[in-house]
């Protein structure tokens, strides 16, 4: 068949709709395993085996880590692949190539066509996710543009995620935290232990937040891999060789944290711990992929989000009234930007706090409400899509947190529709001062909030 526009669509209606996506169908999207994966990877000649890969895991920070990562390492001259999800608008942004003589380039729609005519009945054969598919589509794409080096988000967990296939020269695990504990785990201990499933023989990895319940699995998983290997020694040798825990070292460059992360165009307050990560990460990248000076690497982490087109996180997408959304969606992540927004209005940035807020049903929203600022007017909503938890009865879970807690609830109205809630927030703002509309709790809110913005 050619390809045309209307032809296009057509196809990707199809894909969405044979094949599920975790965005759309929550945990019934879940495949875990290798075996689907590894017969598409052979089928296609092993792609991912053509150019190095970082690998990354771990529960918030996945997508900055490795923007960050990409941006210095396009800075070095390279051509370099970039896999992460969930996308905002449309799923070709999980598919990115950064590179220091062009601009950021998603997958075209013609190669995306390829792509599935050529594979389409083997699809539908071995019963793929909609994530094996996209994965598969960025190794074979990122080898036939002849990439230098690919940065790989996992999707879910590590150990049975489907980007698992691949031998990386340097796996990184950004932090541990109880999300989606009804398929990793329910303490921080099973999480890591799926989470240490990336880590691979003679292959350095670095963690960014050190937790003495999940430290003990990341030393046990490493000397596992490697003791009966090729390398024999004694236990401290072998940690001290392929174990790096970010916030237990001193990465070079820390001394000047404090500027870029003041200068950074990822602007969440959370940063700082992805600084720290990606910092150690670029130590034990240097020399092989990291080769400019200093300065240049701090300009390509300043400047991430430009260079490699990241966006949705702590984004301003209008600056009249202020608007600021973040897909942050879990208790372990959501901390953070609640206490910037409470932070915000004590030194005055902004006069009041209107949140619109929605989430989906499978998590952990009791958690959430009870970090919920409280000087905030919130907007209760619900994107789209049957994983969406409905607007009122998260009204109802932030005034039950409300009452457990002992404090009063904000100002809050419910609007099941994203674009509404936007213009209602937007209504309220008018009124006031000094106004700062958040945006969160969702990725999927926020997708839309953005499009409607657009």
């Amino acid at each position: 068949m050619k390809f045309d526009e209307q032809s296009y669509e057509q196809m990707i209606s199809s894909l969405f709709g044979r094949f599920k996506s975790f965005q759309n169908s929550g945990k019934d999207a879940y495949k875990p395993g290798l075996d689907r994966m590894l017969f598409l990877d052979q089928m296609s000649g092993h792609p991912h085996k053509k150019y190095p890969i970082i690998h990354v895991a771990g529960t918030n920070g996945k997508g900055s880590v490795c923007n960050m990562l990409a941006s210095v390492l396009a800075a070095s001259g390279l051509r370099v692949g970039l896999y992460t999800s969930p996308h905002i608008v449309d799923f070709r942004e999980r598919m990115r190539i950064v590179s220091p003589s062009e601009p950021v380039r998603l997958i075209s729609r013609e190669q995306v066509w390829d792509y599935v005519n050529m594979y389409n009945d083997t699809f539908d054969n071995l019963g793929l996710s909609f994530f094996e598919i996209t994965t598969s589509m960025a190794f074979s794409w990122f080898a036939s543009e002849g990439v230098d080096v690919a940065v790989i988000e996992t999707g879910l967990g590590g150990r049975m995620d489907s980007t698992n296939i691949v031998t990386p020269v340097l796996s990184v695990v950004t932090n541990i935290g109880l999300d989606h504990t009804d398929i990793l785990g329910e303490s921080l201990g099973e999480i890591a232990f799926e989470k240490a499933g990336i880590i691979k023989p003679s292959v350095p990895v670095v963690i960014g937040e050190s937790d003495p319940q999940t430290d003990p699995i990341f030393e046990r998983k490493v000397l596992y891999t490697n003791s009966s290997g090729m390398f024999m020694g004694e236990r401290s040798d072998l940690l001290r060789k392929y174990l790096f825990f970010a916030d237990k070292t001193l990465p070079t460059l820390w001394e000047r944290s404090e500027n870029i992360l003041s200068d950074m165009d990822l602007r969440g307050s959370y940063q700082r711990k992805n600084l720290r990560t990606v910092l150690c990460a670029l130590d034990r990248l240097r020399g092989s992929f990291v080769n400019i000076s200093d300065d240049s690497l701090v300009h390509a982490i300043t400047h991430a989000a430009q260079i490699t087109g990241f966006s949705g996180r702590w984004e301003q997408i209008c600056s009249s009234p202020r608007i600021i959304c973040d897909i942050g969606h879990n208790a372990h992540g959501l901390k953070y930007n609640f206490s910037q927004l409470e932070d915000m209005l004590q030194k005055g940035e902004c006069s009041d706090i209107i949140m619109v807020y929605g989430s989906v049903s499978d998590k952990d929203v009791e958690a959430v409400m009870d970090l919920m600022p409280e000087r905030a007017q919130v907007i209760f909503t619900n994107a789209k899509g049957s994983r969406a938890l409905p607007a009122a009865q998260a009204r109802r879970l932030y005034e039950l947190s409300c009452s457990k807690r002992g404090v009063s609830p904000c100002p809050e109205c419910v609007v099941p529709d994203v674009a509404q809630a936007l213009l209602e927030a937007k209504r309220i703002a008018a009124s006031l001062a000094s106004p700062l509309i958040y945006i969160g709790g969702s990725t999927y809110v926020v997708a839309e909030a953005i499009s409607s913005s657009r």
